[in-house]
């Protein structure tokens, strides 16, 4: 991989990864008409993934401090907002950490992709139109069971092109929390998994990886943490006063167009 190479990789998982159009079928699709199938190229995917999450941290330092603060509380904070988070990342922590090489070895394809991007696109067009009443309107609102069961949602995004964030926000909707809310959870929903997700899989990649490779991997890490940083500010403005649908409908072109150039 090349440094040029680093860059696209990166601004393309900065740009999608928090939008519900999925930055690991992104990835994966520019990795392959680049030329980059091996499993290094694999690992450079996940890890720029973790330069991403952080943005979120960085564009919501005060949420974050306050969920340090370790104390009982009846906003989205201290242990109340951690036990909620812990609950949405179990699922997908366990699931993914028993499925994490057939996964790799079998989905992280441009076939696997496409159909996960078409899926995704006509559930996200589906539940857009049929779901219209919300009862949860902000994050100090949402129940432990809400969140346990977003989690479970949340392993739907296993399948590269299906997206953690359409997965996590369109599931959040259904179990009745508005658009803006979903939206917001699914950004702090995105840190311990993805943290956790990008250390076991430099833990089972080590072997594979060479200090040649930190020059690459570092920027490929900078460029997506930045542009996601913008990202992330552009949906909640998008989300706050517009559907999804427009995503759906992309992510079905998407897989069209794909679908016919690997034919």
């Amino acid at each position: 991989m090349t440094l040029i190479q680093s860059i696209l990789i990166g601004l393309v998982e900065g740009i999608t990864e928090f939008l519900p159009i999925s930055s690991t079928g992104h990835m994966i699709l520019t990795s392959h008409f680049m030329g980059l199938a091996d499993e290094k190229t694999a690992t450079f995917e996940v890890f720029i993934q973790l330069g991403a999450i952080l943005a979120v941290v960085a564009a919501y330092p005060k949420r974050f401090l306050g969920l340090l603060n370790f104390h009982n509380s009846d906003s989205f904070s201290g242990l109340n907002g951690i036990k909620r988070l812990i609950l949405t990342t179990l699922p997908a922590l366990g699931l993914g950490a028993l499925l994490h090489h057939w996964i790799k070895a079998h989905l992280f394809t441009p076939e696997t992709v496409v159909i996960g991007l078409a899926l995704g696109g006509v559930a996200i067009i589906i539940l857009e139109k049929k779901l219209k009443s919300f009862h949860i309107d902000s994050l100090d609102n949402l129940p432990l069971q809400t969140a346990f069961f977003i989690g479970c949602f949340q392993c739907l995004a296993l399948w590269p092109g299906v997206s953690r964030a359409a997965a996590t926000i369109l599931g959040a909707m259904f179990l009745g929390v508005n658009r803006k809310t979903a939206t917001e959870y699914s950004f702090f929903a995105a840190v311990p998994v993805m943290c956790a997700a990008v250390l076991l899989d430099l833990y089972k990649s080590l072997p594979l990886l060479q200090s040649s490779d930190i020059p690459i991997f570092a920027v490929g890490f900078l460029i997506a943490f930045f542009s996601a940083w913008l990202a992330i500010r552009s949906l909640i403005k998008l989300v706050s006063s517009n559907t999804l649908i427009g995503f759906g409908w992309y992510r079905i072109a998407l897989a069209t167009l794909v679908l016919l150039i690997l034919k």
